[in-house]
């Protein structure tokens, strides 16, 4: 129902498609920085620990 909403509004097929891999990218690329920056995190949180027990 919703495709052919778009259609009469004159949003094509392609552009939803081209939107739907903008998201997918921009998810990807935000899931990695927040993996890396926890990765980062628990490093620092480790180094703390360590200058605190030596």
């Amino acid at each position: 129902m919703l495709v052919f909403s778009s259609v009469r509004m004159g949003v094509n097929p392609e552009i939803n498609a081209l939107a739907t891999l903008i998201l997918g990218v921009v998810g990807i690329v935000g899931f990695i920085a927040w993996y890396l920056m926890a990765r980062a995190e628990k490093q620092r949180v480790r180094d703390i620990q360590r200058a605190r027990q030596g």
